[in-house]
């Protein structure tokens, strides 16, 4: 998967699971999604566990941090690097 697919499947997740309702363009790239309070722990480990099983990744306990997931384009990184390492 490519970094548009990622970020498209991200933000379409993020959109469905935890901002019904919201307009698509509100979410953008860079929008803080645990510091802006959009994602809690329940709703990362749901968005994790969606990541998981659609990227065919696995994503350790320790990598549950805002440096890897506050972000749709932090997450497609992330993603990206974790695909690319196995």
């Amino acid at each position: 998967m490519n970094a548009i697919q990622i970020r498209t499947m991200t933000r379409d997740f993020i959109l469905k699971e935890f901002l019904p309702g919201e307009r698509p363009e509100n979410l953008t790239d860079s929008t803080e999604l645990i510091t802006g309070g959009i994602l809690d722990s329940l709703a990362t480990l749901k968005l994790v566990a969606y990541l998981e099983k659609s990227c065919g990744i696995e994503i350790a306990p320790y990598e549950l941090v805002q440096e890897n997931l506050n972000s749709v384009a932090l997450i497609a990184d992330f993603v990206q690097s974790k695909q690319a390492s196995t």
